[in-house]
């Protein structure tokens, strides 16, 4: 028997991207488990990828090219081979691009993180083609834009510095089972004296084992720091000479909050007065100590309407209180922009056809945008889109338009998957892509700094191929005779990080395949002098770039879409506010269909207050139907305070086809967009929930 150990990374939309050591057997991938010498990941992996190679050899591995037969839709396939496969796409992708070259539209987002198997050589074929752009928008693009317009990158506190914090903020966020890594360096703080506050509107896992858990509305983050700011300010709980030598616009910013008093925040937030005062106090007050506070500012606060506005009140708060001074202190959104990625040499957007200029679609309106026809405004009407690294059917907004957009007969669609997803039973072919332990990939990260690679622990299963792979003989199959076309996977990775920046100075992608990762040359305290990668250089209270773009460049509130308060004419008729955080055992949609992780999380649940409950005569397990004007579905009520009153939780994401009506939660959300990112407002929600009678 011949046993190796192959390094590898988990490539999921996590910000862990964690470090994987995979035991390899005569050619079988036998264990996967985390690589206990990297210092972020120190040998621990959530229960989902622990059990990666469960996924990897699951009985309904997508290991053949298919062609539909039955009906959009209703998931009925022949086996074909590649040629045939790839004959049939080139073919209706030429006669699509003769015409009009942006009626065909990639769609894909993070079903891998990897930068050879996400967006190398498919962005290459897709710009060579004249396709539509993807505006990739889903999941983070509205609090990146907040961020950025205040601190100017994504760029914060090490996650290996939060053990030396004294106070943490976990704000919207569940890092138990979205970020662990993160979450045992704060029970590492917490040991060590530190005080843990969650800031959320459900009582997750993680607001559980805090010490403080502030239960305010959904989508009245933006309220609740202006108001700490207003008692920060009242109180001088500051940092003069911080704010002084390192921000702008500080006057006008004190003048704007003057108006958000506790009462007007308690009223906003839904919270008490007391819970305003105490919460800028404990932040203040420790600062002023000159012991490190941290806020670990999650992507739950931005599907709102205001979330871009929300993450960037919050992004102010270190600067006002000196907190970026300590290493352990500041705000981590995203690591993101820390990363000098090569975008140019990976996807050379330089392959456009001359003078080409593709529209911009928003993946997060893909309901919409399938079902529109031709005009002027929009441009042709979408005749094929190729689906990669997502699930739009169970994961986009307002759902029922997206399986009505896939549903049409007129449109050509190819996706490559590993298993037969909701948007997979839509598909005229259907393509087997590979594993991350059956290819090659290199990794950035957004919740730490080190440069990942991923080595190929074993061959690809039955006729898989990589994505790379799949659009090299696409290319070919096209015509396509740009040298860059032919790059192998190797070649790509080596040119994933700008070498000429000094943060990747020491990246070589033959001794990174060796090591597994290594760490970017950046300081552990980004801002603690200040260095703002901004148009001024400084934190900035007041943004030029905000009021040229259109938008207040102060600080300010945006109310939801959908709440009692904002629209209480809709509320008459949906009185309860809705979110859809990730259910512990799923990662988006991915692994919903991995049986002992699906059976964990047991079936579509709906948490629900004792008082809206009784008030509905619902009990505990009943079946329950939530709805509004977009559509409706089904779920099993768990009466719990874990929901506060007048707020129901739909843990997500099921795929519709486990779930018992064939419908997800997506059914209600909304196609509207938020103020800033074009992003979706998943979590600016209201509905009404009834009890099934059977």
């Amino acid at each position: 028997m011949t046993t190796s150990i192959v390094r590898a990374t988990c490539p999921h939309d996590c910000p862990d991207t964690c470090a994987l050591l995979v035991t390899v057997q005569d050619g079988v991938a036998t264990e996967v488990r985390g690589d206990p010498d990297h210092p972020t990941t120190a040998g621990v992996l959530c229960t989902k990828v622990s059990r990666y190679a469960e996924r990897t050899y699951h009985q309904d591995r997508l290991l053949h090219p298919m062609k539909r037969v039955g009906r959009k839709g209703e998931g009925k396939f022949t086996r074909i081979d590649w040629d045939e496969a790839l004959d049939t796409i080139a073919a209706r992708l030429k006669t699509a691009a003769a015409s009009h070259p942006e009626s065909i539209l990639p769609y894909s987002y993070a079903g891998t993180m990897g930068m050879v198997q996400g967006e190398s050589m498919a962005a290459r074929f897709f710009h060579k083609l004249g396709a539509s752009f993807l505006d990739r928008t889903i999941c983070s693009m509205a609090g990146g834009v907040g961020y950025r317009y205040t601190i100017g990158a994504r760029i914060g506190t090490d996650l290996e510095q939060f053990q030396s914090a004294k106070l943490i903020l976990i704000w919207g966020g569940n890092p138990i089972a979205s970020n662990l890594h993160f979450w045992m360096r704060a029970q590492e703080a917490k040991r060590n004296g530190a005080k843990l506050i969650a800031i959320d509107p459900y009582r997750s896992l993680t607001a559980e084992k805090c010490h403080q858990h502030i239960a305010l509305l959904p989508g009245t983050d933006a309220a609740l720091a202006l108001g700490m700011m207003h008692v920060l300010i009242r109180e001088e709980l500051l940092d003069r000479d911080y704010i002084a030598r390192h921000t702008i616009g500080f006057d006008q910013l004190a003048q704007r909050v003057t108006e958000w008093t506790p009462q007007r925040t308690a009223e906003t937030c839904g919270i008490t007065v007391d819970e305003v005062v105490q919460l800028a106090r404990d932040y203040g007050a420790t600062a002023r100590r000159g012991e490190p506070v941290a806020i670990r500012v999650n992507y739950g606060i931005q599907r709102v309407h205001g979330g871009g506005m929300s993450v960037r009140n919050i992004a102010c708060l270190p600067a006002m209180v000196g907190a970026w001074r300590h290493a352990a202190g500041g705000i981590q959104l995203s690591s993101s922009d820390t990363f000098p990625r090569n975008v140019a040499a990976l996807q050379r957007q330089d392959l456009l056809p001359a003078g080409a200029r593709p529209r911009t679609i928003n993946m997060s309106t893909i309901g919409d945008d399938l079902l529109r026809e031709a005009s002027p405004e929009f441009g042709p009407k979408i005749e094929a889109v190729i689906v990669y690294n997502a699930n739009p059917v169970a994961v986009a907004p307002e759902s029922s338009k997206v399986a009505q957009g896939f549903a049409r007969d007129d449109l050509f669609t190819v996706v490559l998957e590993h298993f037969q997803t909701d948007t997979a039973d839509y598909a005229d072919i259907l393509l087997p892509a590979t594993t991350q332990l059956e290819h090659v990939d290199v990794h950035a990260a957004y919740g730490h700094t080190y440069m990942m690679a991923n080595n190929a622990a074993i061959a690809p299963m039955g006729e898989a191929k990589p994505n790379t792979e799949i659009f090299r003989l696409l290319a070919r199959r096209m015509g396509f005779d740009n040298p860059c076309f032919g790059d192998s996977d190797d070649a790509i990775a080596s040119v994933a990080f700008n070498k000429n920046d000094s943060r990747a100075i020491h990246f070589d992608w033959d001794a990174l395949k060796q090591r597994g990762w290594q760490k970017l040359n950046a300081p552990d305290a980004p801002f603690a002098h200040g260095g703002f990668p901004t148009p001024s250089g400084k934190c900035e209270f007041y943004s030029e770039a905000m009021k040229l773009d259109g938008l207040d460049p102060l600080p300010t509130y945006i109310p939801p879409y959908e709440s009692v308060a904002s629209n209480p004419t809709l509320a008459k008729r949906y009185p309860l506010a809705m979110i859809s955080p990730p259910a512990r055992n799923f990662l988006n949609s991915t692994f919903v269909n991995v049986q002992s992780l699906r059976s964990t999380e047991g079936e579509p649940h709906l948490d629900i207050h004792p008082i809206d409950a009784a008030q509905r005569s619902i009990e505990n397990g009943d079946r329950v139907r939530i709805h509004n004007d977009r559509g409706s579905f089904e779920a099993k009520a768990r009466v719990t305070d874990k929901a506060r009153q007048g707020l129901v939780v739909g843990l997500s994401i099921w795929w519709k086809k486990f779930s018992a009506d064939g419908k997800n939660v997506n059914e209600v959300t909304s196609q509207r967009l938020t103020d800033m990112g074009k992003s979706p407002t998943f979590y600016d929600v209201l509905v009404e929930v009834e009890k099934v009678k059977r």
